[in-house]
């Protein structure tokens, strides 16, 4: 195969031309993988004497594989469709239609999604008489996949001292009982169910290694235990005396973000032990990202322990600093984001091209309220909007209900989220008493209870949810809006739900509560500044914004995405945000090394998806659990040379930003994190100070929070004793305490 006008640097052409052995390809980030596999893939066809069903090639995602296919067909004379591309469950899922009597299914087996998933699950315990609220079918259904992922059946469980994990095996005993008697299999199982039915069969284990003969596999630094068990049994691993397949492992190390769904490092960190005659080539070239955006990629991942090794360089220009921004607090962090993107737009620049990156997805809160503030289009990438997920749309419900029982929507939302034991036989009497009485759900389900009408458990569990809605209401007279919201949030019993569930997502639902309590403390009506916030009004401006983000959401939007969505992207343009202690590393990460390891890697992930300019900010306050917090810089700013940044320094209010691109001023800083914001107005000054003491007439006394414009044109945002608001500084009549 003539490779001559392919284009390939060195390294890249040692990986497409390498022999015969197995082969470690750590490609970094933009160096051009999938060119190499493409290609490596045509060669093998080429010089290799093997029919394209003898080769296997292995991707994360349908869309790879398909590009996969195209690119390799456009470079081959034989039909690409005997290469066996695809990704593990769609490969797996093959083998069991082909061999389902090996397997123990019958002909017709069917896929349950997660959905019918954890409605068997939730049969299974009903029928065992546990308690939801104690044995929540999420935390059962996590049980079973886990175990699943690692291979182990409920026969390969033994049960440890843990009081909880018994009942946990008898419903994967159950479950696996139920799905056997309906033919159906789940998406962990289909992995599990191929390596099982491998390992077990001698005969077709020999034959799929033999008609393997080159195995690649991408993203190899992402594989889980069952993936890396089922690619060493098609492999031979298992058999040393029969002849192996050559496997091509690509990935990168550095890469390695999903500790958190099981992806396991250690199987990209031991392939060299594990697989005979190992090749080992590094792709370092990037042709993705300026030099200095290299260079503090480099700068900040070299500090982790446990890797390969590897350093990115480019032979394009070194391109613009790192932008350093030092906002106020999260509104000021949003503003600057939004005017920068003004500006890039304005010069030339497409949205499409822009992304924001974050930690957290509660911080696309804030973001998404200044860029629809300020019309900027926007979409979130690989995710919901703030007001359209799962738990705000809960907590808001609830809101709703409290202040209007006869809201049949949020009633019927909320009457068993989270779980109390209110089946659907229950809800349909409700539902029943309620449309021919011609009286709202609440209503009827308060009717019922009083006059016995339904069984004794669903009248316990019904009368509690009604005297939950009364005890709120009762709660929440005396409140300020903010102290409202943190109320109905906390009592409805959405956090100790989420509490009770360690994993990650529901770490993430909790920040995402905390922040829609932030949004209600620093709420005011635009319509009336001055008047007392209310919780109607919140709701009400809740729905109108996110009706507003749906009519913007347009092909030409910047992405807001969180950090691990941003694996695989590339943007001209990239912000990433709330580099702090705590946030980013995230506060869980500092207990365990491993788990800092990861946080970098993330870290140095974010920073190579900007290919032009990169901007990273943090916040010195920022808004957690209702109150104001002073931040420290992220351990990971300090980690990049201060030569490779700049820091933008605004003499303006903090709110009101110029663009680098126009009068925006810079300093070298001698480190990020002596970061030194303009004076922002004296005693004297045309402009109000941050931390000022003020006195309205009406509000009392306040401390300045943030600004715009100055004391005759300009807004203030001022924190009083009953919380948060912005005023117009031409009507407030503000007087400047000493």
């Amino acid at each position: 195969m003539d490779l001559s006008a392919a284009n390939l640097n060195d390294q890249q052409l040692q990986a497409v031309t390498s022999g015969e052995e197995n082969t470690l390809v750590i490609a970094g980030a933009g160096s051009g993988k999938t060119k190499v596999l493409i290609h490596r893939i045509a060669y093998i066809i080429a010089n290799f004497n093997v029919m394209p069903y003898n080769i296997l090639a292995v991707t994360f995602t349908n869309k790879a594989a398909n590009e996969m296919k195209n690119r390799v067909q456009e470079m081959i004379t034989n039909p690409a469709s005997g290469i066996w591309i695809g990704t593990f469950h769609g490969l797996c899922h093959r083998l069991l239609r082909q061999h389902h009597q090996e397997a123990g299914l019958s002909e017709n087996f069917q896929i349950l999604d997660q959905d019918d998933q954890t409605k068997l699950i939730k049969k299974i315990h009903a029928s065992m008489n546990l308690d939801e609220l104690k044995w929540p079918p999420k935390k059962s259904q996590a049980y079973i996949n886990k175990n699943k992922e690692s291979g182990l059946e409920p026969k390969d469980i033994v049960c440890g001292n843990n009081p909880h994990e018994k009942p946990l095996l008898e419903i994967y005993k159950n479950y696996q009982e139920q799905c056997k008697i309906s033919d159906l299999i789940d998406f962990a199982e289909i992995l599990m169910r191929t390596y099982k039915m491998l390992r077990g069969n001698d005969e077709l284990r020999h034959r799929y290694s033999e008609k393997f003969k080159y195995i690649l596999v991408d993203e190899f630094q992402d594989i889980n235990n069952i993936q890396y068990m089922w690619l060493k049994a098609l492999a031979g691993l298992y058999d040393p005396e029969k002849q192996q397949s050559t496997v091509m492992a690509v990935g990168d190390d550095d890469q390695s973000i999903y500790s958190w769904r099981g992806a396991e490092i250690a199987h990209i960190l031991s392939f060299e032990k594990e697989f005979a005659n190992v090749a080992t080539i590094r792709l370092e070239q990037n042709y993705r990202s300026t030099g200095n955006i290299l260079a503090a990629a480099n700068a900040v991942i070299e500090r982790n322990g446990g890797r390969l090794g590897k350093s990115l360089w480019t032979d394009g220009d070194k391109g613009s600093p790192i932008y350093i921004y030092n906002s106020t607090n999260e509104i000021d962090e949003a503003t600057f984001i939004a005017n920068q993107v003004k500006s890039w737009t304005q010069n030339g620049g497409m949205l499409q091209d822009a992304a924001v990156l974050y930690r957290s997805n509660a911080q696309s809160r804030m973001i998404e309220e200044i860029l629809n503030r300020h019309q900027i289009a926007y979409r979130i990438y690989g995710g919901l909007r703030f007001y359209d997920r799962s738990e705000i749309k809960d907590a808001l419900c609830y809101m709703r209900l409290v202040i209007n029982k006869d809201d049949n929507a949020a009633f019927d939302r909320v009457i068993n989220q989270p779980a109390r034991g209110i089946g659907k036989q229950t809800l349909s009497s409700i539902r029943e008493h309620a449309n021919s009485h011609r009286i709202s759900l609440f209503a009827a389900a308060k009717a019922l209870c009083q006059t016995n009408e339904l069984t004794n458990r669903a009248q316990t569990a019904v009368t509690k949810f009604i005297d939950l809605i009364a005890n709120i209401n009762q709660s929440i007279a005396t409140k300020t809006l903010g102290e409202a919201a943190s109320v109905i949030i906390n009592q409805s019993g959405i956090v100790d739900f989420y509490k009770k569930d360690k994993k990650e997502i529901s770490q993430a639902k909790l920040e995402n509560l905390d922040e829609l309590i932030n949004a209600a403390q620093v709420y005011n009506n635009p319509d009336d500044p001055e008047a007392t916030p209310k919780l109607a009004d919140f709701l009400a401006n809740s729905i109108i914004g996110a009706e507003v983000t749906n009519e913007k959401d347009s092909g030409n939007a910047i992405d807001l995405m969180t950090l691990h969505a941003a694996k695989g992207l590339e943007y001209s343009l990239v912000f990433l945000t709330g580099l702090e202690e705590g946030l980013f590393p995230h506060k869980m990460a500092t207990i365990e090394e491993n788990r800092l390891e990861e946080e970098r890697r993330l870290c140095y992930v974010g920073i190579t998806r900007a290919k032009q300019k990169l901007c990273i900010t943090h916040a010195s306050t920022r808004r957690f659990h209702g109150s104001e917090n002073v931040q420290a810089p992220s351990r990971f700013l300090h980690e990049i040379p201060p030569e490779l940044t700049q820091e933008i320094r605004v003499k303006r209010s903090p709110v009101a930003h110029n663009s680098w691109n126009q009068t925006a001023q810079y300093r070298k800083p001698e480190s990020p994190r002596k970061t030194n914001v303009a004076d922002r107005g004296g005693a004297n000054s045309n402009t109000f100070r941050l931390g000022q003491r003020v006195q309205h007439s009406k509000f009392g006394q306040g401390t300045v929070l943030n600004y715009e414009g100055d004391k005759s044109t300009g807004r203030v945002q001022i924190r009083f004793k009953q919380g948060e608001k912005w005023l117009v500084t031409s009507f407030a009549k503000l007087e400047v305490l000493n």
